[in-house]
This record gives structure tokens, C-alpha cells and sequence, in this order.
């Protein structure tokens, strides 16, 4: 069952989206294409990211502004009803290749055991272990929400390599600050932004 107060975030994270006029906005994802597209990636939306997506799909629009980035995608938000899977599944693995990538660089956690020598064989172990770690979700660029049916609220996580930031509190406090959207009112009083999601948690 979807949480009726993750419904309530996420429409109120595209209204929100929608009023700062910054992006071109079609037609929302439909029950029968959030079926094919968790069945074809294997994965499930968050409750808030999916009524984000159901209340319209995000297409183009400014690239996310971080120093020293280039992208090679021009279209930063994903297009789940027509983007190239290819390109879907890229982003989609981008949160592990990130940590992947550090790991061939000497990066090793903790809880992994003893590092193997072999750098090749390190990244293979690596692999294996990350296989096991909770699903990111692309929300625009390298931005990211966790997958997770009857889920919803968790921060939305700026993701490069393992270097990751709060980049919101919640979907909605993200579009505020990655949009420049009017941030919410004195009488807030969502808390600081913590991440609950295992494994990614310990890197911000």
C-alpha cells in the first residue's frame, strides 16, 4: 500500500517544480508504465518519488550546477517513458560504479574485511558485496533517492563516487534548493537531514 503522506510530499514537490517554470513537464507516468519500468529495471520507486513522477514527467532542463563536473547526458532529468534504456540503466548503476571506481583508487570499507592485494581482485570483491547494498533511484542528474515500495521522505543524496552530500531534507526541500523555489516557511518543522538507507548512510 502506498503511504498517503509520501503521495502528499511528492505532489507537492512537482507543484513545487512546476511553478518555477524551469523545466518542460509532460504528461505523468502512468500505473501501467511505473509496472513495465520497475519490472524492466528491477527496481521499485519510492512512495514520493513515484507521485512525483505521476503528476508529470520532467524532461529537459538545466544541468545541475557542480563544480568541476562535466556531463556527457544533456538531458539531466531521466525520461523513463522514452529515454534510451541503455542510458537509464547507466544512471541507474552510477551510485555503485562511483564506489567502484574508488575502490580500483584504494578506497575500502570498513566493514568489508581485509582489503584483497590484487587491485582487480579488490574491485571484483567490491562488486560482489555492493551487489547486496539498497537500490538509488535518479532523480535529476546525479541526485538520487532511494528505491523502496512504502518508503518515502528520505534525503535526497548528491552522489560522486564516494563523495556524497545532503543535496535535501526531503523531495520537497530539494526542488526548493536545487530550483531556487521559495524554501519552506518559519513554521517548519521538518529536521535536519538524515539518511536512514543502509550503507549509503555512512558516507554523509
Amino acid at each position: 500500500m502506498i503511504n498517503s503522506d509520501g503521495v502528499r510530499l511528492g505532489e507537492q514537490a512537482a507543484r513545487d517544480l512546476a511553478r518555477t517554470g524551469c523545466c518542460e513537464i509532460g504528461p505523468g507516468l502512468t500505473e501501467a508504465e511505473f509496472t513495465r519500468i520497475e519490472r524492466e529495471y528491477g527496481f521499485e520507486f519510492a512512495d514520493d518519488h513515484r507521485a512525483f513522477l505521476k503528476m508529470g514527467l520532467p524532461l529537459n532542463g538545466p544541468l545541475p550546477q557542480t563544480e568541476g563536473v562535466i556531463y556527457t547526458h544533456a538531458k539531466p532529468w531521466p525520461d523513463w517513458r522514452d529515454d534510451d534504456p541503455q542510458k537509464l540503466r547507466e544512471a541507474l548503476d552510477w551510485p555503485i560504479e562511483g564506489v567502484l571506481f574508488d575502490v580500483e583508487h584504494g578506497y575500502w570499507d570498513h566493514d568489508w574485511g581485509e582489503r584483497p592485494e590484487d587491485r582487480a581482485e579488490a574491485v571484483e570483491a567490491a562488486a560482489v558485496l555492493l551487489a547486496a547494498v539498497p537500490r538509488m533511484v535518479p532523480v535529476y542528474g546525479h541526485r538520487y533517492l532511494p528505491a523502496g515500495h512504502g518508503s518515502y521522505g528520505h534525503p535526497v543524496l548528491s552522489m560522486w563516487q564516494t563523495d556524497i552530500i545532503y543535496y535535501g531534507s526531503d523531495l520537497v526541500d530539494y526542488i526548493h534548493h536545487e530550483f531556487g523555489t521559495p524554501g519552506p516557511g518559519p513554521d517548519d518543522s521538518r529536521p535536519n537531514p538524515r539518511a536512514t538507507v543502509p550503507f549509503w548512510r555512512d558516507f554523509v
